[in-house]
């Protein structure tokens, strides 16, 4: 396959890319004319500039005079700017929405000037379109929420989804935290472990869904072969775990005590409105993963830690 990519070096970006490049496959990173370029040669992988804005993709002359392939198979939008990076100012949420919405219509506006369109656009999205739902198991199926995060994923979601009226099977993948030694949320989760300082947040009962990176790349390779999968796609593991729960596990694993509290008025002074996806969460249930028989690497969280962090 010829496989477009957009984050293509982010956490899931440069695992998926090795993944799928040892395999055959040929993959085009799309980069914008502001990002720094990768001077290391990396067999099947090149790098296309593109312009989200105009939808533009390729350049001309000199070293950016690589084109489009004629035949791109598949599409995969993975662009976004990490949600947990300083309080969720104006500014930092034009940025989320920017890096995710207008990226995405973008791209699909570059995908439809294409005289051969691919068949299929797998493109990200987060659990945080279902808002904080306490002890409510959601589904696939479930209504969105009303927060920011929320609205972010529909109009995140509903930009993707116009692919379909250019013949596109379109998959929506709702990430999970994504738990990874490399990068992620889970680096962050374990400093303060490592400092003696590690415990819960606010009340510890709040909901976490997660899934490991060995996972997410593989259900993303089975999105890629397989026909019948589409529409929106929860990527978590089986079993949710509460925070409290989290992070006995993570004290379990680095061999750390997990004695103290972030109060949740201490967060909330620190982080402002981003501390309430930290205090919320919600329960999400891998539905339609289990519907098409998909059998989990991890599906456990305390057997997950361990193979990740060795």
């Amino acid at each position: 396959m010829n496989i477009l990519v957009t984050g293509a070096t982010g956490l899931v970006g440069t695992a998926l890319v090795k993944k799928v490049t040892a395999e055959g496959h040929t993959v085009y990173r799309l980069t914008r004319a502001e990002s720094p370029k990768s001077n290391a040669k990396e067999p099947g992988v090149f790098e296309l500039p593109w312009n989200p804005s105009s939808g533009g993709i390729g350049g001309s002359g000199g070293s950016s005079s690589l084109q489009v392939p004629a035949n791109v198979d598949a599409v995969i939008n993975l662009a976004g700017a990490p949600v947990v990076g300083g309080r969720w100012t104006n500014e930092r949420k034009g940025l989320l929405r920017s890096s995710r919405v207008d990226t995405t219509r973008g791209l699909v506006s570059a995908i439809a000037k294409m005289e051969k369109r691919p068949r299929v656009l797998i493109s990200a999205s987060a659990i945080g379109y279902y808002g904080n739902r306490g002890e409510e198991l959601v589904t696939e199926n479930s209504a969105p929420g009303t927060d920011f995060l929320a609205e972010l994923a529909k109009e995140w979601e509903n930009e993707a989804v116009k692919a379909e009226e250019l013949g596109m099977r379109v998959v929506l993948l709702r990430f999970g935290i994504i738990l990874a030694k490399q990068g992620g949320a889970l680096p962050k989760m374990m400093m303060p472990f490592r400092f003696g300082l590690g415990g819960k947040l606010g009340s510890g009962r709040q909901w976490t869904s997660w899934i490991a990176l060995q996972d997410v790349v593989a259900i993303v390779q089975e999105a890629l072969r397989n026909d019948s999968w589409k529409g929106p796609i929860n990527l978590v593991a089986p079993h949710a775990a509460r925070n409290s729960d989290l992070t006995k596990s993570l004290a379990k694993v680095l061999h750390r005590p997990a004695i103290f509290t972030a109060p949740a008025f201490v967060l909330k002074l620190a982080m402002g409105e981003m501390a309430e996806t930290l205090l919320g969460g919600v329960r999400v249930a891998p539905q339609v993963l289990e519907q098409h028989g998909y059998r989990f690497i991890h599906a456990n969280l305390d057997e997950a830690l361990k193979a990740i962090l060795g």
